[in-house]
């Protein structure tokens, strides 16, 4: 063979070797992202009877949360409903197109309030407001009933508020044709190629074009929530809630500018910890009635929805929770063994003794510590920030940091402590990488191997 052929043959076989590796690390990955989704958007455990929903109240702003049956992000749908429900001039509910058990990111369930049924056909009355979070495909043909509900809503007169990715279930409607809008920051730029004929803004916490509010990622549902408030019920309400919720540098007052984030290096942990879940402890989140849902959302979204760190398992006394106002929550009956939880949080307490007794029988049968999160919420803390505080202490500091820029949540002002990297996931992938190259050069180490046994 001459030399020329033998160096082809060389670089073809090192190629063909590239190749296979790459493919199956990315194997990998695309493996680990199916289970943490799988895991994030758990599904329902078993529910033996449902509540019914509230009536709704005359005389009051009715807000409808409209979320999809097929899968939402936790704090989009909780942030806003607590902060239109902590006004007495609004009336909120959930509505969904069939009213069942509905899974949202981080573990946490939701049992819809009404269908869209039961709007369209006026058996309750318009909503003044409509919140649209974002869903898991804003796209698809399955969502094409909430996407047109939602318009119709809009020409109906409603005000309506997009959530972070929100926004592109609303651009897939239509309703944002010709508009100003925004959405969370790593979705802007495929939201530019996919919408063109809307006019996305960067680095705003949320834009306004007439009756269409769209806001950043996550957390910032809340301040667009306060905006909204405060066209429709004054300024000094929305001063009150905002006061009374803590969120970071908020008052009417302040500026709408925020950073423009971009994808970082120190933004790894996020890819690493949504890639390689496995080995990765598992966090149970004990809900009582009463909650409050920015509390429980932030639960949510810092263990499993936003940072992967930890899949979860949401418990209560019973088969459902009825949050501060009373949004419905379905958790897993806190009976029998542990369902893997190796860890048990009960965020939005007071103290140990506001944990209901079957929660509390059950960790002490399972031999675990009720933990409030962050050594519990502070005066003038908003929801995420004790979260914050125990994600960094008990999986680590970067990972808490990225999850708070994930969820548009400024962190300048959070102290953290605990280790300074996700070194299980860092681990993993690095295990990851040494399996895919050998088995994307095993071919030619087999192929060495024969000939030289050929030779001998």
């Amino acid at each position: 063979m001459s030399r020329a052929r033998r160096v082809v043959r060389r670089t073809g076989w090192a190629l063909m070797g590239t190749v296979l590796s790459v493919a199956s690390f990315a194997g990998i990955a695309f493996a680990g992202v199916n289970a943490s989704m799988a895991d994030s958007f758990a599904p329902a455990p078993d529910v033996r009877s449902l509540p019914q929903a509230r009536a709704v109240p005359q005389g009051r702003i009715t807000v409808a949360v409209a979320v999809s049956n097929e899968g939402s992000v936790t704090t989009d749908v909780l942030a806003p409903y607590q902060v239109f429900a902590e006004s007495e001039k609004f009336f909120v509910y959930t509505v969904a197109a069939e009213r069942r058990v509905s899974p949202m990111s981080g573990g946490a369930h939701l049992l819809p309030d009404h269908t869209l049924a039961e709007v369209e056909s006026g058996t309750l009355p318009e909503p003044d407001v409509v919140v649209v979070p974002a869903v898991t495909a804003p796209a698809a043909d399955e969502e094409q009933p909430l996407r047109r509900w939602i318009v119709e809503r809009h020409r109906k007169g409603a005000h309506v508020l997009g959530v972070c990715a929100g926004s592109e279930l609303l651009a897939a409607s239509g309703l944002l044709d010709g508009r100003d809008a925004t959405s969370f920051w790593s979705n802007i730029a495929s939201l530019e190629r996919d919408y063109p004929q809307v006019h996305w803004k960067r680095g705003e916490r949320y834009v306004e074009d007439k009756r269409v509010t769209t806001t950043a990622g996550i957390t910032s549902g809340t301040v667009g929530a306060l905006k909204v408030v405060e066209e429709m019920a004054g300024r000094s309400e929305a001063a009150r809630i905002g006061a009374d919720l803590s969120y970071p540098g908020w008052t009417p007052d302040g500026p709408t500018a925020i950073p423009a984030n971009h994808l970082a290096i120190g933004d790894l942990p996020y890819a690493l910890n949504a890639a390689f879940p496995w080995l990765r402890p598992t966090t149970g989140i004990g809900l009582v009635d009463g909650v409050g849902e920015i509390d429980a959302a932030a639960a949510f979204e810092a263990y499993g929805g936003v940072s992967f760190a930890t899949r979860t398992v949401v418990l209560g006394s019973r088969d459902t929770v009825t949050t501060r106002h009373g949004l419905v929550l379905v958790t897993r009956a806190a009976t029998g063994g542990t369902h893997g939880v190796d860890r048990f949080v009960v965020p939005g307490v007071t103290g140990p003794e506001a944990v209901t007794a079957p929660l509390r029988t059950w960790a002490r049968r399972n031999g675990l510590a009720v933990e409030l999160p962050g050594g519990g919420k502070r005066p003038a803390e908003f929801g995420f920030d004790p979260v914050l505080r125990d994600l960094a202490a008990h999986a680590d500091r970067r990972t808490a940091l990225v999850t708070a820029k994930f969820s548009e949540y400024p962190s300048a002002h959070l102290e953290l402590s605990g280790d300074t990297w996700p070194w299980r996931a860092t681990l993993l992938a690095a295990g990851a990488v040494l399996l895919s190259t050998a088995a994307g050069f095993a071919p030619t180490a087999i192929r060495r191997t024969v000939r030289r046994r050929r030779t001998t």
